[in-house]
């Protein structure tokens, strides 16, 4: 591993001005993700400035009944709070489906929103990556690529995002708040990460020196029914296939509120915008959840080896809205569409 400096910073600015100060630095969290590329030599960061002193770890209940949650929150205590479980069931979901328990306790939600692909040819400094250098050719796209994106890919890159907590943030509507050299903003979460484009180096929107400072839920998805899916080749421990995060909320019969999110598909957490659309004041039926969610999927360029994931992710997207459409009472009217291929 290349030696690096080590700052500890006591406060945001001195944390900003540390990382500005110092070409080639990075901010440290919970470090699960950076450390491993560190070991691997994919990241030679000069200066590593330690955020794990700043009071950035507490979930506060915001005025309007949302939820605040500090980017040092461990994923583990964020999935147990209990104002996360009662509220936004499908973020808890995603948080105990993801890594194991040891990492969980380690890693924070800001690290989470920012970990980076683990497509084997990234991860390996010897084979050839334009994410990782620019310019030197996609390796996965002629090799193996049975993991690899069918959504939003480009012919620079065709690695997918891993995290599953972004997925349920992209459904229920939160926002990433940001702290840098020229102040704060707040974004959409659907805006946070990038498609791969001609510039696959950059994964998300995030300019250089600016640190993710909170989450926030907002309160008009609190309460509303929620649910996360996941799958992936062995019961724990790895990463998505496929995944799925929806809130579906029904009004005498009818969709009055809809959100959809894959993971494992693409570039970023996808954010199903044709199905919901669809869905949005039509009849919850079995036969109309699949064709909205088929209409999504027609989008999909899967490559020689993971075309499989377009049928998984649309029975897993399929599963999960009818069974929260049976939650509600008035579902339960027969299907009048026609039988189902």
């Amino acid at each position: 591993m290349k030696p690096f400096a080590y700052v500890r910073a006591t406060s945001l600015p001195e944390a900003v001005a540390a990382h500005g100060a110092r070409p080639g630095s990075r901010y440290l969290g919970g470090g699960t993700n950076l450390v491993d590329l560190m070991k691997l030599g994919v990241e030679t960061p000069d200066t590593l400035v330690d955020l794990t002193g700043l009071p950035l770890a507490s979930v506060e209940e915001t005025a309007a009944g949302g939820l605040r949650i500090g980017s040092g929150v461990r994923n583990s205590d964020l999935a147990l709070h209990p104002l996360v479980r009662a509220r936004y069931p499908a973020l808890s979901q995603a948080l105990l489906a993801g890594a194991s328990a040891q990492l969980r306790n380690a890693a924070t939600t800001g690290g989470n929103l920012l970990q980076r692909t683990r497509c084997p040819y990234f991860q390996d400094a010897a084979k050839p990556c334009n994410k990782r250098e620019p310019g030197t050719g996609c390796g996965a796209r002629d090799g193996v690529h049975r993991d690899h994106a069918v959504l939003g890919h480009s012919a620079h890159c065709i690695a997918t995002h891993p995290s599953d907590m972004a997925v349920a943030l992209a459904v229920l509507d939160a926002a990433v708040e940001l702290q840098g050299p020229s102040g704060a903003r707040t974004l959409p979460v659907t805006a946070f990460h990038r498609l791969p484009g001609d510039q696959p180096e950059r994964d998300t929107v995030v300019e250089p020196g600016e640190i993710v400072t909170a989450v926030t839920l907002p309160p008009e998805s609190a309460g509303l029914p929620s649910r996360y899916r996941k799958a992936r080749d062995r019961a724990s421990y790895a990463f998505a296939l496929a995944s799925v995060a929806a809130v579906l909320d029904i009004a005498e019969g009818r969709v009055r509120h809809v959100a959809l999110a894959f993971g494992g598909l693409a570039h970023r957490p996808w954010r199903a915008t044709t199905a919901e659309e669809r869905l949005l004041g039509s009849a919850p039926t079995e036969s109309a959840v699949r064709a909205a969610v088929e209409a999504e999927l027609a989008r999909a360029e899967p490559l020689r080896d993971n075309a499989f994931k377009v049928p998984l992710a649309r029975n897993l997207a399929c599963d999960v809205l009818n069974s929260l459409a049976a939650q509600d009472p008035a579902a339960d009217t027969p299907d009048t569409h026609g039988p189902r291929s």
